[in-house]
């Protein structure tokens, strides 16, 4: 049976693997490998462009119904509906939904069912299940969890901005909002994060936060269910030299810790999301999520790299500000070498053994699985990946004593 691909009045026919041809509306590039494109139940909207070898659209996705869109090399699950704009080596999976304006660029993962609305910038961003971000909005060099449904989710306030390039010219700056140990469990307080607002990379918060409508966050909020209000601006006119580095050993930590974090991500795609291979979640999203992590790991290094070499050019050259660049490459390749450890082997077997049995009741449903897990196998599975940070970190940070 051939593909048919509706927008509008006009038909793509695909059979075989082979275009039949397309109409002018919509541009599919010569090298999609239109294989990877769901005979059932895809839209494509008039005036979209589809590119790259690696695009892959599942099952029931629709792109472009309020504006065109230009999508190269991104992972597209089932039902998902990218409504408008720039998409480019980003996953998506089942029921994510992005409005129209969006400008999503690489190393970015939404989750299941989580959701931008209009013109929102996103890149090596990373939404777990059912965060919901508003519109006008830049949230790039970040990871969000929280929540346990559509009902109690993690929000991002409209006309929001992650802070993530400082004065020094330098990208060391990823925010953790919630963790990955406790994040995909989905059995967490969702964060709230208040319109007109911001948040200063590299920041943690925990669990629960509330930051004010209208709050700039500049510091780690690290006790669950807080309310972050907002000082009033102080105004005047200081001294100040470019090169001139604060608070380094926080932020060189909160870039191990969130590290640490991906690593953990990477071990839960490889051992967790692995078993939920099916219809609805074939190998190459699976494949996607994996690159794509491994994407985020390797950028957050280069960036590191980065702040090592600002760092070995600086004109103070004290402590953590000396120490660290000449201990980067001793950093680097242990970090090279923690990428096959895997946590504590028999936490992890009996987790993974449990989530065997749920599957086996209740079938490859990822999210239905995960929500139906009871506190025993969470706390084991937080322990397990929790594990795995710790270890980065504490192998990482051993290389810098100022650090410690």
């Amino acid at each position: 049976m051939p593909v048919a691909i509706h927008y509008k009045k006009n038909v793509i026919l695909i059979e075989k693997g082979v275009q039949i041809p397309a109409p002018d509306s919509v541009e599919i590039g010569q090298s999609v490998d239109v294989t990877r494109i769901a005979a059932d139940g895809v839209i494509i909207h008039a005036g979209c462009k589809i590119l790259g070898d690696q695009t892959l659209v599942c099952h029931g996705a629709e792109l472009g119904y309020e504006a065109p869109v230009t999508m190269k090399n991104c992972y597209v699950g089932p039902n998902v509906k990218l409504k408008g704009g720039y998409f480019e080596n980003a996953v998506f999976l089942e029921g994510a939904e992005a409005g129209s304006g969006a400008h999503v660029r690489q190393g970015t993962i939404f989750e299941e069912q989580a959701s931008i609305a209009h013109t929102v910038g996103l890149k090596q961003t990373i939404l777990f299940p059912y965060v919901t971000l508003g519109s006008l909005i830049n949230f790039c060099d970040c990871l969000m969890a929280g929540g346990t449904g559509r009902d109690n989710h993690s929000e991002v306030g409209s006309s929001y901005i992650h802070f993530n390039f400082t004065p020094n010219q330098d990208k060391a700056t990823p925010s953790l909002i919630g963790d990955v140990p406790r994040g995909v469990m989905l059995s967490h307080s969702p964060i709230f994060l208040g319109g007109q607002g911001g948040l200063v990379g590299p920041s943690r918060l925990a669990f629960g936060t509330v930051i004010a409508a209208g709050t700039i966050c500049r510091k780690d909020q690290l006790k669950e269910n807080h309310l972050v209000l907002g000082d009033k601006a102080r105004s005047g006119s200081v001294p100040y030299t470019t090169g001139t580095y604060y608070n380094l050993k926080r932020i060189i930590r909160n870039n191990f810790i969130y590290i640490g974090n991906l690593y953990a991500l990477r071990q839960w795609y490889g051992k967790v999301r692995s078993r939920f291979v099916g219809p609805d979640f074939p190998a190459q999203l699976l494949e996607g999520l994996e690159v794509t992590v491994m994407a985020g790991i390797t950028e957050r290094l280069k960036q590191l790299e980065r702040l090592s070499d600002k760092l070995a050019e600086s004109k103070t050259r004290e402590g953590i500000q000396n120490d660290f660049p000449k201990a980067w490459n001793e950093i680097r390749s242990r970090f090279e070498q923690l990428l096959a450890f895997d946590g504590i082997d028999a936490v992890a077997d009996g987790f993974l053994a449990h989530i065997d049995r749920r599957i086996a009741t209740l079938g490859k449903d990822y999210l239905r699985v995960i929500k139906s897990l009871d506190v025993h196998p969470v706390k084991s599975g937080v322990e397990w990946l929790d594990s795995i940070v710790g270890q980065v970190v504490e192998d990482a940070s051993a290389g810098v004593p100022s650090l410690i």
